[in-house]
């Protein structure tokens, strides 16, 4: 998968060839900054509310998403698979969420028979977990996959925060005990606070309600933002405790200046915050209902516990742009930008042999060949937000001009330290 991962990020990218450029103008319906941006930045394109493809430049911020988040949940033990998007009634029916979930579910009938679209997959690993274990040896079970959700949000307004289809890691658990669980319930938040900090992001653990998921409390991971839909509360302790009290204002009882009810001595907080993971502690309750049992180590039968974990990759492409962005465009983390440099050229030959040169030394490098003004690359450059901005021109005299996109400061280096500086 890395190396497969790795030829997408090298091939050649000429601007020129690229399918999907900046575009001056976007719907005049989306009001949030992170579609704004990404659709005039030729990240992503809009086919209705809710529904958004990833164009080129989109795919590859995904790409190096998706390998974030790989990379920490193979380190938990977790097996990567691939599950189905087309649901039959009957699997539903076994949980009673055919009904409970009918409001968020996209159910459709076909030939006489009716199917849904997938909202989540807890039955269908369930379905598959039952066919495939059958005693205690074969636990834990800990598998995810990269997929499609499909929701009825009646709120798509919000970009690609809050869509009607969306792309979503979902990992699976499955255990013996409910200790078992439990323990690895925790690495996984663990493994989850690794990956957002890879991203730049500082996020809030928050107690939650389950919404179609489960009637118990749940963990939601909050990265605290002016543009969320969510409104939680927490303990403003900085560095003077540690209680990371956290609670989502649906089903909180404190508010603004209260005293902190875990340290009993912070003061409460009020924040708007977007939501980029959540961990559902499922217990007994859906494997008693759907019959997944295994032989423990005295021959008896037992009900296995079931835990869920999600992260929504788009949304985290919207999340990171709303949290990273000015006046001009973008600001891409270096670990999910499209490309590392971004090569402008305004003396045609010298910037083709250092965009070779970068190649050759397996740089990820967006260059820019197009024949336009240079007003018009330097905007784009800045709207794209690719990290480093490289420039050659006849100003340059030979050497390159280094800017970094979220800096103003510009310097002439020799050719030999641009293609030095990234590898450091």
């Amino acid at each position: 998968m890395k190396k497969k991962l790795q030829n997408v990020i090298l091939k050649e990218m000429r601007y020129s060839k690229l399918f999907g450029k900046t575009v001056r103008d976007f719907p005049k319906e989306e009001v949030s900054t992170n579609a704004k941006l990404l659709i005039k930045a030729g990240f992503i394109d809009k086919l209705m509310a809710g529904s958004f493809t990833l164009l080129p430049l989109g795919f590859r911020v995904k790409e190096k998403i998706e390998q974030i988040v790989r990379e920490e949940m193979d380190k938990t033990g977790a097996n990567e698979m691939l599950m189905p998007l087309l649901h039959p009634k009957e699997i539903w029916n076994e949980t009673g969420r055919w009904e409970t979930a009918k409001e968020v579910m996209y159910q459709f009938k076909k030939e006489n028979k009716e199917y849904a679209l997938s909202f989540t997959h807890e039955e269908i690993v369930l379905d598959i977990i039952r066919k495939k274990i059958s005693t205690y040896k074969d636990l834990p079970v800990k598998v995810y996959h990269f997929s499609t959700k499909f929701r009825d949000e009646p709120r798509a307004k919000s970009g690609i925060l809050r869509g009607r289809e969306f792309l979503m890691k979902d990992l699976y658990s499955v255990h013996l005990t409910a200790e078992d669980l439990d323990k690895y319930y925790w690495e996984v938040a663990d493994a989850y606070l690794r990956v957002f900090k890879r991203l730049g992001f500082e996020v809030k653990i928050v107690e939650a309600a389950g919404g179609v998921f489960t009637d118990s409390h749940t963990h939601e991971f909050q990265v605290l933002c002016d543009q969320g839909e969510d409104t939680i509360y927490y303990c403003d302790c900085g560095s003077s405790c540690d209680c990371n009290f956290a609670e989502n204002k649906e089903i909180t009882t404190v508010k603004t200046g209260d005293k902190c009810p875990k340290c009993n001595d912070c003061k409460i907080k009020e924040s708007k915050a977007i939501e980029v993971g959540n961990i559902f502690k499922f217990g007994t309750v859906y494997s008693e209902k759907m019959g997944v049992y295994v032989m423990d180590s005295s021959g008896k039968k037992v009900t296995v516990h079931f835990a869920s974990y999600g992260i929504g990759i788009t949304r985290l492409i919207g999340t990171l742009v709303e949290l990273f962005h000015d006046d001009k465009g973008i600001i891409w983390p270096k670990v999910v930008a499209p490309y590392r440099m971004h090569l402008i050229g305004l003396q045609g030959a010298k910037a083709d042999d250092l965009y070779k040169k970068l190649q050759d030394e397996g740089i990820e490098v967006l260059y820019d060949d197009r024949d336009v003004s240079a007003g018009q690359k330097f905007a784009d450059a800045d709207l794209i937000g690719i990290p480093v901005r490289l420039v050659i021109s006849e100003k340059t005299a030979g050497k390159v001009e280094w800017k970094e996109r979220s800096s103003d400061k510009t310097e002439l280096i020799s050719v030999e330290e641009a293609i030095k500086r990234p590898k450091a």
